[in-house]
């Protein structure tokens, strides 16, 4: 029998603490190569302190983490520098991983390129919309040419129309290189239209209720996909596992 290539991301027994209070716990995931993953669930469920606790950020109190391959990660506000133009942003990040100066504006034009930002490179983040602004974090996340893009919520202070866009957006960009992604988001319709698989935690402290797989992830029609029944029903089912999670029913 061939290999088994093991997961880019694998969490067992996993516990988070901060001081008396016990954020997640007994958590036990895997993620593997060029899946997107996304956890979903009520606020306080520890779905970012489980993207922190991969990311480095925090430390795991008991259980452990692996990360297999390079990382990079995507926030919920974008955080430019601004007295940074895009391009000096995503720069400043390729200089952090030792692309030398020469090299440095050329490739961050590619990829502001590649995010839909072509021509925008000398705005600073002031004269950029949210949306733009969210692109460049995304730029810059990519500079470090990850194999594994962690996002935590990157979405959820823009417009509808303008998350609509860069939903379909990354989706295509994950597919197209074969990234492996874990994206937090409080979103059903989002875990639903993004996802290969869709974890649900659970409050209190925060654990995997349920698990929920995606069979029409690879479709690229999402526009006529948000109005299709079994996307509607998918997400429904989503948003009662998140109550039942709440609530403390919900199981995997």
């Amino acid at each position: 029998m061939p290999d088994v290539a093991p997961p880019d991301i694998e969490l067992r027994g996993v516990r988070v603490e901060y001081g008396p209070v016990t954020a997640v716990d007994g958590v036990d995931l895997t993620v593997p190569a060029g899946e997107f993953t996304v956890l979903v669930g009520a606020s306080g469920c520890g779905k970012t302190t489980l993207l922190r606790t991969v990311a480095g950020f925090e430390i795991a109190t008991a259980g452990s983490v692996e990360v297999r391959r390079r990382t990079g990660v995507v926030f919920q506000q974008p955080r430019l520098f601004p007295w940074r133009t895009a391009r000096g942003n995503v720069a400043y990040a390729l200089a952090r991983h030792g692309v030398p100066r020469s090299e440095r504006a050329a490739r961050a034009d590619a990829l502001l390129e590649r995010v839909g930002l072509a021509g925008l490179g000398g705005r600073r983040s002031w004269e950029l919309s949210g949306g733009q602004q969210q692109r460049v974090a995304i730029a810059r996340a990519l500079a470090a040419e990850p194999q594994i893009l962690l996002m935590d919520e990157p979405f959820s202070a823009l417009d509808a129309l303008t998350r609509e866009h860069l939903q379909d957006e990354v989706r295509a960009l994950a597919a197209d290189t074969r990234t492996t992604v874990l994206f937090v988001t409080h979103s059903a319709e989002e875990a639903v239209l993004l996802g290969h698989r869709v974890l649900v935690l659970a409050p209190a402290p925060g654990r995997v209720a349920a698990e929920v797989h995606v069979p029409f992830r690879d479709r690229a029609d999402t526009e006529g996909l948000r109005t299709e029944p079994e996307f509607t029903a998918l997400r429904a089912r989503v948003d009662d596992l998140v109550r039942q999670a709440a609530d403390g029913h919900a199981t995997a």
